[in-house]
C-alpha cells in the first residue's frame, strides 16, 4: 500500500517535505554516542532554502556550544519571509 501522505501530496503537487527536528536530533545523538567529540571545533555548512525555517539550522544553532562547533554557516538562494523579524528560536515547541 502506498504512503497516503505522499500520494495526496503528489495529487496536490505539494512536494515540500522537510526533515523533522526530532529525526535530526536522533541522528546527531547517534554520532555523539559513537564519538562525543565528532563535531568539536568543526565548521557546519547548511545549504538550505531558508535558514530561518530550516530544522538543521535550528538544531545546530541551539546546540552550538554543546557540540563544540567552531562555526555555523548557512546559505540561501531566496529571500526569507521571516528575515529581520523576531524569531522564537529558544521557544520552539519541538526542541
Amino acid at each position: 500500500m502506498a504512503n497516503k501522505n505522499l500520494t495526496n501530496a503528489k495529487r496536490a503537487k505539494n512536494d515540500e517535505f522537510y526533515t523533522q527536528y526530532g529525526d535530526i536530533q536522533k541522528e546527531i545523538e547517534a554520532y555523539l554516542d559513537f564519538n562525543p567529540d565528532v563535531f568539536s571545533s568543526k565548521v557546519v555548512y547548511c545549504n538550505c532554502d531558508d535558514p530561518f525555517e530550516s530544522n538543521f539550522f535550528r538544531y545546530f544553532v541551539l546546540n552550538f556550544n554543546k557540540l563544540g562547533l567552531k562555526q555555523l554557516i548557512t546559505t540561501s538562494y531566496k529571500p526569507s519571509p521571516v528575515a529581520n523579524t523576531q524569531l522564537e528560536l529558544f521557544g520552539y515547541k519541538n526542541s
